[in-house]
């Protein structure tokens, strides 16, 4: 049988982000930290688990966002150098992408400092989502310089940040208060030639299509008049499949 993604996050990623941890901060009591972690995964859920290793977090690292905003960035290690591996290489991240989800409406800017850090090694779609509900033109405004970002993975993020229906998440309609910086997004994206980036055009396409097919649209024939690129036009295909069903 195949492991469960929540079993992912057990005993052995509380230890090795506890290693990790130690490594930069050496008075961290990483015993304990594993010892809290593992007491409480019993039964649990995939999110439920990502939340204990952020109360686990909260207890036992600085009281301070910033500070542990500056630990957790040590932590990153490399780039990834291709579309592939936000899952399979970063996966241990996702507790530290929960935490600066819950926390990262202190400081805007340092959060998204990580962000854009995180996001090049595992992804930062979760972590700005409390960003584009408190302020979606403020965050829309960064993801327009983001969406000519020569890291494809943060091109994917101007893109995935804003979907109105992403999964593990809650569907947010905040985007389409800024339609104008919405669609210059999209637009920028559109002619993206990594397949990565496309499937994000394509799937935000898709969520606007079944929640104002109108705008979707609208978008599109816009797109039309530019003329399709190769790019465009599987976007376009891909983000119009709810219709065929």
């Amino acid at each position: 049988m195949a492991k469960k993604l929540k079993d992912y996050y057990d005993g052995d990623c509380a230890k090795l982000l506890a290693d990790k941890i130690l490594i930069y901060y050496p008075e961290f009591d990483g015993n304990t930290f594993f010892t809290y972690v593992v007491d409480r995964l019993d039964d649990k859920s995939f999110m439920q688990r990502q939340d204990i290793f952020v109360d686990a977090f909260e207890k036992y690292l600085s009281s301070s966002y910033e500070e542990n905003v500056k630990l957790f960035t040590k932590l990153l290690g490399p780039e990834l150098l291709e579309p592939e591996g936000m899952f399979s290489e970063g996966w241990w991240l996702w507790p530290v992408g929960r935490y600066v989800e819950r926390h990262g409406l202190r400081n805007w800017d340092i959060t998204l400092e990580f962000i854009y850090e995180l996001t090049k090694r595992y992804t930062g779609e979760f972590a700005v989502r409390p960003l584009l509900n408190d302020n979606p033109k403020k965050l829309l405004t960064v993801f327009l310089d983001w969406s000519k970002d020569d890291n494809v993975h943060v091109r994917r993020l101007a893109s995935e940040g804003m979907r109105i229906r992403l999964p593990w998440a809650k569907k947010s309609l905040a985007a389409l208060e800024e339609i104008k910086l919405f669609k210059q997004v999209l637009t920028n994206l559109k002619d993206d030639h990594e397949k990565f980036v496309m499937k994000s055009i394509g799937n935000n396409l898709n969520d606007l299509m079944k929640e104002n097919p109108e705008l979707a649209h609208e978008i599109i024939e816009e797109w039309k008049k530019d003329g399709l690129t190769k790019s465009s036009t599987w976007i376009i295909k891909h983000g119009s499949r709810s219709l065929r069903k």
